[in-house]
Parts: structure tokens; sequence; C-alpha cells
């Protein structure tokens, strides 16, 4: 799997059209990224701790499930000061702190009106319940896989991976809302977001030990998202077209698996490919993943956030 997601998105950017990495720019960018915002580990309410270990890793699971719906964020309820994956995080948090674990049978039963309830949603017809029936669909194929395969336990799916990480994101794979795989020309290409971030989230939740323990973290490729991909164009390292552009302030949908959208996902995990090579003589050791949190990190500030980035409603980030 990981291969194929660096060899696919190096054939992508060599081909794009609408977003092009500027090589010229990427050793003065690499010499001079703060070292400090490299993150250990980012401090995120997936990655805490839930209980015992079955009810963590339910709970990890469980949210990187629904870790998705950026393209419907700017529609949803958000709570105050939160973005939209803190309003879902904290969603989830008080479900399970008011109800107790989460278990395969539970999520097997949750329908859109509960999503809703959870989350702070409205079921009016429009994005709200769009994103809701798309949380109720991708709990419920987690559920009934974590049922049927692994009787009921989130701790033996995990364990089935025998501390790889790129073979627990080959089993989440096969569910549908994962199944982060996409057409450009002749290619397929595979970016398995979430997939990619569960068993990292899992990781920084156990302190890598025990479930937390993979042998191959560090070979994770960058969590293709909407946001790296704008600091990186925002710090002048990736172009967009002009009529890109245009197109991402007119607040447009980007539509999921189009040529623009899988230029911008597979150039910036291949520019991040780049950035690890040319700074791991200044960092021993690092990885994609260490990069992609510092990158997400800096998207927060507020003159990233001056500027849109691209929205897709879809089910992959």
């Amino acid at each position: 799997m990981l291969d194929a997601i660096r060899t696919s998105c190096a054939a992508v950017a060599d081909r794009a059209r609408q977003v092009t990495i500027l090589p010229e720019r990427l050793p003065e960018y690499a010499a001079s990224f703060p070292l400090e915002e490299l993150p250990g580990e980012t401090a995120d309410p997936g990655r805490n701790r839930h209980g015992n270990d079955e009810a963590t890793a339910a709970f990890v699971i469980a949210l990187d499930a629904i870790n998705f719906g950026s393209g419907y964020f700017p529609h949803i309820n958000k709570r105050p000061g939160l973005s939209g994956y803190h309003t879902v995080a904290a969603g989830l948090t008080d479900y399970v702190e008011a109800t107790g674990p989460i278990t395969a049978a539970r999520l097997r039963r949750l329908d859109e009106a509960d999503c809703a309830s959870i989350f702070g949603q409205s079921l009016d017809g429009g994005f709200q319940q769009e994103l809701m029936e798309h949380f109720a669909a991708a709990l419920n194929e987690l559920g009934r896989m974590v049922a049927a395969d692994f009787d009921g336990s989130f701790t033996a799916l995990v364990e089935s991976a025998m501390h790889s990480a790129e073979s627990l994101a080959l089993t989440l794979a096969t569910l549908p809302h994962f199944a982060d795989v996409h057409t450009y020309g002749d290619l397929e290409v595979p970016l398995y977001k979430r997939a990619q971030i569960t068993p990292y989230d899992l990781a920084v939740a156990f302190a890598h030990t025990g479930l937390g323990r993979f042998d191959d973290l560090d070979r994770l490729t960058m969590f293709a998202d909407n946001l790296v991909p704008h600091v990186l164009r925002i710090d002048g390292v990736l172009a967009f077209d002009p009529a890109l552009v245009a197109r991402i302030e007119a607040v447009e949908d980007i539509e999921s698996g189009s040529a623009p959208e899988v230029e911008i996902r597979a150039c910036a995990l291949h520019c991040v490919e780049q950035l690890v090579e040319l700074m791991k003589s200044r960092v021993p050791g690092l990885t994609a993943g260490q990069v992609d949190g510092a990158l997400w990190a800096r998207g927060g500030r507020a003159e990233y956030k001056a500027e849109p980035r691209h929205r897709t409603r879809c089910v992959f980030y």
C-alpha cells in the first residue's frame, strides 16, 4: 500500500496541469523549516485514552472512521471556539462519557438521527443531514466488520495487524468509507488518509507500546487532506492554476476524485516526501507524519485562515 501511494503520487505530480510543485523553492524551504514546529506528537482528542485498552482502541478507531467532512464544515453547527473536527471529536467524547464505551454492537445500531443528536446537527435535508447520513453509514460498517471478523473486539482488530501500521491500514481500507482510491487518467491513485492516520493515532494514544506499537510507523505517508496543501500553497512551494484558485476562493465544491482534487492531494503528498528527504540531514529519523503534523498545526494560524482552502464534500478527509 505505502509504496503504491508514493509511486502513484509521484506520477500524478509529474503529469499535473493545475497544481505544480516548485522545485527551486524546496531546498530553501526545507533548510529554513523551524525545527520547533516539528511535533513529537501533537495534542489531539483522537489520541487520548478513554478507560481500558478496549475502550481506548474503540474510541480512536471510531473517531477516525468519521474523521472526514471538511467540505461540509462551513455548513455545520460548530461548538463555540472549535473547528469542525474538534466539534465532532467533542461530540463523540461527550457521548462516551455519558453512555459508556463504544462497542461494535452500538455502532451497528446508530442511524442519522442518533448521529445528529451526538454531534449537535439538524436533519433538515441539507448538508448537515447529508454528513450525518455518512457518519452513520461509516460507523455501521465499522461495527459490522469488528463484530463479524474480530468477535466484536477492537483490541483483536488492532492485534491482527501484528504491530504493522500498513497491515492495519490495509484492513481498514476494505471498508467503503476508508477506500480512498481515485483514478487520474490511466493511473490508480491510492491516498488512504484515514486508514493511515488510524495507526498513527493509536500509537500516540498508547504511547507506542502494547496496542500502540507499530514497527513500520515511520513508513506512513502524509495524511492527505485539504489543509496541508493549502499551507504549502500559501508558503510558496505549491502553485495552483489561477482558475483553480478562483474556484477555491469562491468556495466552490472541488469534486472528489476530479483531476484538480487528486492533483492537490497527490502533489502535496509528493512535496512532503521531498521535504522529508531534504530535511533528514538536519533531523535524523524524520518522518512524513511529523512534517504533516507541523504543517497541519501551522494551518491554524490567522494568516492561513485568512485565505480559503479547497473544499470537497467527501468521506475521505
